[in-house]
């Protein structure tokens, strides 16, 4: 993250203000951002929005209200500015950033591949480089896509309507079953079966699916001792 001079000379430069006259503004974004980037830029831009930091056209100049913006809660703020900009994003970057968020925090280019041959999920691949140059994603160190932040999952999770998640992650998980079955997929298979797992009362009404989700949580359970046996 950003340290507090460097954070000041990005406000400084964003604003066109002396790093002097912009200090008291760039103190209090710290304390609330802890200098990670992506929120410094989202809670500024939320403050302009509201009107808590607006261009006085008589001082020719930005101006702001310390004690008002030290009293925002950011998590609130940033979360609703989060939702509405992932609302205005193509339905093929909205699908990727769902699918990633009933994943957790990373997706393997794996997973990504598997659900890219089929129909439904068909656009995840061309929604994943959109969310990648929109920032909301990005590639880490161990070759996965990651949210750039807790927060833009957690706004990306809230797409899908509360009644709608268990489904979205079933559907899923049969999904890449279905893609899946026969191969030797390494630690995918957890990923399946948690992601059925996550709707099972809708197998009970699936028979082609209640044996076959019986076996892989059998095999998964065995992978996991497995993995358990070879640590000890």
């Amino acid at each position: 993250g950003l340290d507090r001079g460097d954070l000041n000379k990005m406000v400084s430069d964003a604003l066109g203000l002396y790093p002097r006259i912009c200090k008291s503004l760039s103190d209090i974004v710290f304390q609330k951002t802890k200098g990670n980037p992506f929120f410094v830029l989202e809670f500024i831009e939320s403050l302009q929005s509201r009107g808590l930091l607006q261009y006085d056209s008589c001082q020719k100049r930005w101006v702001w209200n310390t004690d008002t913006i030290r009293a925002e809660e950011i998590t609130d703020n940033v979360l609703h500015l989060l939702s509405t900009k992932l609302n205005q994003l193509s339905n093929e970057i909205q699908l990727l950033l769902k699918v990633m968020a009933c994943f957790g925090t990373c997706t393997n280019e794996s997973v990504i591949g598997y659900l890219s041959e089929s129909p439904e999920y068909a656009g995840v691949r061309n929604g994943l480089e959109g969310a990648i140059s929109e920032g909301f994603v990005e590639l880490n160190a161990e070759g996965s896509f990651k949210f750039v932040h807790d927060k833009v999952r957690e706004a990306a999770y809230n797409l899908t309507p509360d009644r709608d998640k268990k489904q979205l992650h079933y559907n899923l998980g049969k999904t890449l079953y279905s893609i899946c079955e026969g191969k030797d997929v390494g630690n995918t298979i957890f990923l399946i079966a948690s992601q059925i797992n996550h709707g099972k009362e809708f197998i009970e009404t699936d028979d082609t699916l209640r044996i076959p989700v019986a076996k892989l949580n059998m095999e998964a359970g065995k992978k996991a001792l497995d993995g358990c046996d070879h640590k000890m």
